[in-house]
């Protein structure tokens, strides 16, 4: 079953120092890890039903056990330039996980099923699985469900263990 609690909450900006900043004095994000040019590829990952070809910086923190997303669009076109185009810097998600692959595809069945089809969707080298829907009507652009493999948790689990 797919957890429904937040495991992410993610911000796009312009300017990652400032938003790092910004959310260090209001959620207590002690430090950042920043991930640089993150390739999203075009065998790997699709925006609005085809190949995608963009890269965006990354920034990682934790406030308690919810984890901080910064994405900063570098080039290409993508989920993240099109908001930061229309809505400037801002609240872009928030991410529930599925436990498994198996849980992950259901849940994109559903939200396919339900009227909601991912508007972006890929899997990153490592295996992280990731969809965004569409979710304006909750309040916030988007939901992303996301698989995390085990090496990438590992990963997540270091950053959170830095805040400590």
């Amino acid at each position: 079953m797919l957890n429904q609690t937040p495991v992410q909450i993610a911000w796009v900006t312009g300017d990652l120092a400032a938003t790092e900043q910004a959310l260090t004095t209001l959620l207590g994000a002690r430090r950042w890890v920043r991930m640089p040019a993150v390739h999203f590829a075009p065998d790997s990952c699709f925006h609005r039903g085809r190949p995608a070809d963009f890269v965006a910086d990354i920034s990682l923190s934790y406030a308690g056990d919810t984890q901080l997303e910064l994405i900063a669009p570098v080039r290409g076109d993508s989920v993240y330039s099109e908001f930061l185009d229309r809505s400037g810097p801002g609240l872009h998600h928030v991410c529930v996980e599925a436990p498994d692959p198996a849980a992950f595809e259901a849940r994109l069945r559903d939200a396919e099923r339900d009227g909601t089809p991912a508007v972006c969707h890929g899997e990153m080298p490592g295996g992280m699985r990731f969809a965004y829907l569409s979710a304006p009507g909750a309040g916030v652009p988007y939901l992303e469900v996301a698989y995390i493999p085990p090496e990438i948790r590992a990963f997540f689990d270091h950053v959170k263990q830095e805040q400590q």
